[in-house]
């Protein structure tokens, strides 16, 4: 299991106290899936939700990259064919033919950027087509 989290605190919409809220995303039995749960501090406000799928809700995304800045996915070593990269780019991003291509122009040149998570996942699928990548912090 890959997985990567974070809790927040933000204001409660219910009654304007101090809402503790947990976020995170995970790579579990070769699926992606995000969570969010939380509670009010003052009132009885609380949530508690979980989902999985090719995206990840953009505010979770948005609060992992703030607390865990972004990684980014490089191809390394010789140069695949392109065969492996599209079908690993198509499988796990659930993008079509020509977003795969533009994509895997991006993985040979400066690479992509995302959360750990979701280049880790891309990373396991292009091994798997015995395609070398490296994965580095975002400067």
């Amino acid at each position: 299991m890959i997985t990567q989290g974070v809790r927040v605190r933000d204001r409660c919409d219910a009654c304007g106290g101090t809402v503790v809220r947990d976020v995170g995303q995970f790579f579990e039995g070769g699926a992606l899936g995000w969570g969010s749960e939380g509670h009010c501090e003052d009132c009885s406000h609380g949530w508690c939700e979980q989902d999985s799928g090719p995206v990840t809700p953009e505010d979770i995304r948005q609060v992992l990259l703030q607390a865990h800045g972004a990684v980014r996915l490089r191809l390394s070593g010789r140069t695949p064919r392109a065969v492996g990269v599209l079908r690993a780019l198509r499988g796990t991003r659930e993008v079509s033919l020509a977003a795969a291509r533009v994509q895997a122009a991006q993985l040979a040149g400066d690479g992509l950027v995302g959360t750990l998570v979701e280049m880790e996942i891309l990373a396991v699928r292009l091994r798997r087509q015995n395609i070398a990548v490296d994965i580095e912090p975002v400067a």
